[in-house]
Parts: C-alpha cells; sequence; structure tokens
C-alpha cells in the first residue's frame, strides 16, 4: 500500500470516530504524521508494529512518557483498523510502553474554596465585573463538577435559572454529547445574582457569553487558569506532600468526591447512584468515573462505616 492509499485509509478512519461521536482533530494529524514517518519505500508492504513504536517514541523536546503513550494508543487503534482490511497488518501489543499513572489529585476542603472566594472578591480593576465573574466561576465549579471548558463556553442562553428546577445547557462537549445539568438552588441564587450585576455594570450588552471577560468575550481558559494560579497563591494553598497539586481542575475532582462520601454517609445506594453521576459529570461510561473517585481518608472512612453497618445486619442487601 503506497502513501496515498493509506492517507485515504486515514480519511475513513477518522471519518469512522467522528460519526460515532469521537473528536478526532488531534487524532488525524498524529496519523497524518505517522504515515508521513513510514520510509519511503516500505509502505509498499506490511507495516510493522515496531515501526508503530519507533514513530510513537520519536525524540522530541516537549513530548514525555505520557505523550509516548497517547501516540502508540493513537496508532494502534488505526492499525487495528487497517488490518481489517490487510491481515499482513501488525498492531503492536498493549504494555508495549509502561503505563502513565495519572498524577494525584488534590482534593479542596470547604475551608480552602472559601478562601479562594475570598481572595477572588478582591480581584481588580476597581468596579469591574471581574472579581464578581471568578467568584461565581469558582463556585460554579465548585457546586457542579463541570469541565473548566464547558463552563467557560455557556452562553446566557444556556443558563436556564427561571425553569424548575434551574439547570445549565452544556451544547456538544467531549465527544460532542449534550446534556442538562441541574442546579442547586444556592448555586442557582449566586448565578442570578451574577446575571444580575452584569446587566448592572452594563456587561450584558457587550457579548452573549455568560462569563465575559473584560474586552467583552468570553473568559479565556489562559486567562482563568493564570488568575486561578495567583488566587491559589494568595490564599495560601499549597502542594500536598502525597503529591497533590492544586489547581482549577481539582474543583471538578473535589466535587465528585464530595458527592460520594455524601451518599455514603446518608446511606444511600452508591454503586446505583454512579451512573447517574457519571451522565451528571458528562461521561461516555461509569468507568471514566472511576478516576475521579481516589480513595481518600474521609471517603475510606465512610465506606467503613457502611460496610460496618451492612456487616452487622448480616449482609443484608436490603
Amino acid at each position: 500500500m503506497n502513501v496515498i492509499d493509506l492517507l485515504l485509509q486515514v480519511e475513513c478512519y477518522v471519518g469512522l470516530r467522528k460519526a460515532i461521536g469521537y473528536t478526532v482533530r488531534s487524532e488525524e494529524k498524529l496519523l497524518k504524521d505517522f504515515v508521513a514517518f513510514l520510509i519511503p519505500g516500505t509502505t509498499h508492504g506490511p507495516i510493522r508494529a515496531q515501526t508503530a513504536v519507533d514513530w510513537a517514541c520519536t525524540p522530541s523536546p516537549g513530548r514525555g512518557p505520557a505523550g509516548q503513550a497517547s501516540r502508540l494508543k493513537v496508532v494502534r487503534g488505526f492499525l487495528s483498523h487497517l488490518r481489517a482490511t490487510l491481515p499482513e497488518t501488525e498492531v503492536p501489543g498493549p504494555g508495549i510502553l509502561a503505563p502513565i499513572r495519572r498524577p494525584t489529585p488534590y482534593l479542596y476542603s470547604a475551608s480552602e474554596i472559601e478562601a479562594l472566594l475570598n481572595e477572588a472578591s478582591l480581584l481588580g480593576p476597581k468596579d469591574s465585573l471581574r472579581p464578581h465573574t471568578y467568584c461565581a466561576l469558582i463556585g460554579l465549579l465548585a457546586s457542579s463538577g463541570l469541565r473548566v471548558g464547558e463552563a467557560l463556553r455557556l452562553k446566557v442562553v444556556d443558563v436556564r435559572l427561571d425553569t424548575a428546577p434551574p439547570h445549565l445547557h452544556i451544547i456538544e462537549s467531549k465527544f460532542r454529547k449534550s446534556r442538562l445539568v441541574p442546579l442547586h438552588s444556592t448555586a442557582a441564587e449566586k448565578m442570578g445574582a451574577y446575571s444580575n450585576q452584569r446587566k448592572r455594570l452594563r456587561y450584558d450588552g457587550l457579548s452573549d457569553a455568560f462569563f465575559v471577560s473584560e474586552k467583552g468575550g468570553h473568559l479565556s481558559y489562559h486567562a482563568c487558569r493564570e488568575t486561578f494560579t495567583g488566587l491559589i497563591r494568595r490564599a495560601g494553598i499549597r502542594k500536598q506532600a502525597s503529591g497533590g497539586r492544586p489547581g482549577i481542575h481539582a474543583l471538578r475532582h473535589s466535587f465528585t468526591v464530595g458527592r460520594m462520601v455524601e451518599w455514603h454517609r446518608a446511606g444511600m445506594p452508591v454503586k446505583d447512584l454512579l451512573p447517574n453521576l457519571s451522565v451528571y459529570l458528562g461521561h461516555v461510561q461509569p468507568a471514566h468515573t472511576y478516576w475521579y473517585l481516589t480513595a481518600t481518608p474521609e471517603l475510606l472512612s465512610t465506606a467503613a462505616d457502611s460496610f460496618l453497618h451492612y456487616a452487622g445486619q448480616g449482609g443484608s442487601d436490603e
């Protein structure tokens, strides 16, 4: 198979992936790079597994072991697809590259979130919407577990506070999935107060973005991350000895673990409720939620209490 045929196969593969809901822009770029990597003349024979590994591990200043494993995963999927029509195609087996362990997440305490909100309220410029924007954004992330990008992309029409229950309309997020996210009454109240501030300070006419920047458009991820990093520093929040590093994405993890703790304490069937949590978080399947449920002393303690209660009843499922 020559290079042109391989590029056509790449187009077919990414088209199939896109049709079933995956975001494939980065995959398509990587696979075209893989085809370009193939030594001219060798594409007339079957693609060897070692070639795929060599490509995945190509040295790059900005790429570490995690990037290599990610590249190999992408090319393995493509080669498995290609083998359906070219049985002689070799697919690298799993486990060739050492698995990358995701870093231990940071879990915010209620007092730390309060400190972050307090620091956000002190942001400048004076008499601007900016401190109100960051207070509302941090509060929403902490109370709903939204992805940062989902919150930043919200438009005014997506924030439905006058409905019963009040909710957010998250449009085509990860895997191009849309969903409705109900809000607790206290969160809806704070979002409503922020909306009123937008109008009072005359920001509502600048953009259809809900979280509006001082320039009038959607608040950018880069600006949000940099500002949040400064808030962490001023709030005196430090990296955990166990390796957890505080960051804006940790608000999502903290929400998820906190929800599990509350369910355990209330004696609710956590196993049965996990699919509901997955849907709420926007995961395709419950397995994707498990990473967020990192064992913490508080979660393990409540789980142990539930087990003792279960054992005390003689193992009854009722």
